[in-house]
């Protein structure tokens, strides 16, 4: 870093002072005007998300207190214990079934502040996955684990990590048929 050394106003201790001091840097480059964007957040007009960052007008004048309800759904619809009811207006993609789904209403007895809701929803989701994995075989279709896991991408551009996945996979599962036949030998 430059730095020079200036006489202090004291007597006997030098002041040092950045060749990098922005008042500096201003005194010797006073045009800053052709660097992009230079002063962007000086003028608000100037600014480019300038519009956005506007506050949205409220909803006044509206003829309803609360949205129109939409149609119960044929399934069970989770909703936070905070509140007394679902929304007006909710998602009723797939409804919750089998042990996930048993699960999920676990998770929806306690607050959304209590990890027990977030890891046994965690949890569902892998259960989720798995029950759709044998979903799919119960219906005859092999799922095509190397495109659908991204391992075809993975292969292509992350070379090495699926190297060392596929060691430690390899070595779990040697090191698993080994203890197994070796129980089975004693």
């Amino acid at each position: 870093m430059d730095v020079t050394t200036t006489p202090s106003t004291e007597e006997g201790a030098p002041t040092y002072v950045e060749r990098t001091d922005p008042v500096e840097r201003q005194s010797r480059h006073r045009e800053t005007g052709h660097i992009h964007g230079w002063g962007a957040d000086v003028d608000p007009h100037n600014r480019p998300a300038y519009p956005k960052e506007r506050t949205p007008p409220r909803l006044d004048g509206v003829h309803w207190q609360e949205p129109e309800r939409q149609r119960p759904p044929p399934h069970r619809i989770h909703h936070s214990t905070e509140r007394p009811g679902i929304t007006p207006v909710f998602g009723t993609s797939v409804g919750p079934s089998g042990l996930s789904g048993k699960m999920r209403d676990l998770a929806f007895m306690y607050s959304e502040n209590d990890l027990r809701h977030w890891f046994i929803l965690i949890g569902a989701d892998r259960v989720n996955m798995v029950e759709g994995l044998l979903d799919d075989l119960a219906h005859g279709h092999v799922p095509n684990l190397w495109k659908e896991m991204g391992l075809a991408s993975e292969w292509r551009y992350n070379r090495k990590a699926f190297v060392t996945k596929a060691a430690v996979l390899a070595g779990a599962t040697a090191l698993a048929v080994y203890a197994i036949r070796s129980r089975r030998g004693r």
